[in-house]
């Protein structure tokens, strides 16, 4: 989920909403729709990795600061996030700064230079323990550049995509298991590189990304997320390419883990798996994909027309709180001796407590009623177990919820 500093701007004002597709968006702040776009997908069961796209909304930039957004901007809004969305499950990533790189002439981004106003690696290691530090559950994702000078040939890749300095010069954390490499890869429809030319191609691509990235994975370095790839697919050689990558990336979980550029088809460079109407599949582009996709978990809604009776427990913590808001735990457990299909659990809470967003179940507010349903990706509760829902609240953590009820029977 991209997004610019420009965003948590005091005023500034998200201006390209869908009203009419989106009107519960209209009037929000920048962070109120991130709470409330990340709480709908948590609701379906999916992460989001966070990336700070750029520092303002109006170009990329090859550092990770500007003079407008110093880093200090940077590092304070992401440990803003980090604190935000710390016990929220459904926050597993902080994409530290997209596509760092070189500008011609000299200057921008380097990798193991050691001078701190241009060294990534060592901007990566700032920022990323600073994040730690709040929230040390969350993957710290760290993209390479686009020219490592002394690391072979070629030099230079795709902007964010050489990575081949961290053999080197690897970013150093104070949770070593927390940090994630990404690479950017390309085809030929966005830019022309030379290796589309060698005679061999597609067959001299693997040692190609066996330097930029690769080599991470195959030595036990370090975990890479091929964080973005994609293609309008206008050039033949592009479905080759693309054909080619997955393949090198591999199947299964031990495959590289990656995620497509881009869902929404208004990505001039590359499209989208959606169609321009944002509703249809570019089958096209889903069919190279699907093989090398991982089916998501869930099941059936345990059958059965007549329901059985229902016996249950909620126990409810509060697991952060700050001015004017908090985070909290809802644990629902089945204590009935059959399963708990497609359940829907409502409670009542104080005046003056607005719900902001939701996790692992469908969750809503309607006067002082919330009211959490079953997601579809796992409707069902089994006998003894239990599961838990995560909100998010302004107003008061210190007020206790009352009346909570399963299908309309009361809850213990």
């Amino acid at each position: 989920m991209p997004y610019s500093n420009q965003l948590f701007d005091p005023g500034s004002t998200p201006n390209s909403i869908d009203a009419a597709s989106n009107p519960d968006l209209v009037g929000l702040s920048g962070i109120q729709i991130l709470d409330k776009v990340i709480g709908y997908i948590g609701s379906k069961g999916m992460r989001v990795v966070l990336d700070q796209h750029r520092p303002d909304s109006g170009a990329q930039s090859p550092l990770w600061y500007t003079a407008q957004y110093p880093e200090s901007r940077w590092i304070s809004d992401w440990t803003m996030l980090a604190q935000r969305y710390k016990g929220n499950p459904t926050v597993v990533g902080m994409d530290l700064h997209n596509e760092p790189h070189a500008v011609q002439g000299g200057g921008g981004a380097c990798w193991g230079c050691g001078d701190t106003a241009h060294d990534w690696r060592l901007a990566a290691e700032r920022a990323g323990n600073a994040i730690l530090a709040v929230n040390p559950d969350v993957l710290i994702i760290v993209e390479g550049i686009d020219c490592v000078s002394g690391t072979g040939d070629p030099e230079c890749g795709w902007w964010g995509g050489n990575l081949s300095g961290a053999a080197q010069y690897p970013v150093r954390l104070s949770k070593p298991d927390k940090l994630v490499y990404s690479a950017h890869e390309y085809a030929i429809s966005v830019f022309h590189q030379t290796w589309f030319d060698d005679p061999t191609f597609p067959a001299n691509m693997p040692a190609l990304w066996d330097h930029f990235f690769g080599y991470l994975v195959k030595q036990h370095i370090a975990p890479v997320l091929v964080g973005e790839f994609g293609s309008t697919l206008a050039d033949p050689r592009d479905k080759v390419w693309l054909q080619n990558l997955m393949a090198y990336m591999g199947t299964g979980p031990t495959g590289m883990s990656f995620t497509y550029w881009s869902w929404n088809p208004n990505s001039g460079d590359t499209g989208g798996i959606l169609k321009d109407d944002w509703k249809t599949v570019d089958q096209n582009k889903q069919s190279i994909l699907q093989p090398y996709l991982i089916p998501p978990v869930g099941g059936g809604d345990g059958g059965g027309t007549t329901p059985p009776p229902v016996s249950c427990t909620v126990g409810y913590h509060v697991d952060n709180s700050w001015n004017g808001g908090f985070t909290a735990t809802v644990t629902l457990k089945d204590t009935g001796s059959a399963p708990l299909a497609n359940w829907t659990l409502t409670w009542t809470v104080p005046s003056g407590t607005q719900l902001v967003s939701g996790w692992n179940a469908t969750v809503s507010q309607s006067g002082t009623t919330v009211t959490a349903k079953a997601p579809a990706w796992a409707p069902t509760i089994g006998a003894g177990a239990s599961t838990s829902i995560g909100i998010q609240a302004n107003g008061s953590s210190t007020a206790t919820p009352t009346g909570y009820a399963v299908n309309g029977t009361s809850c213990g």
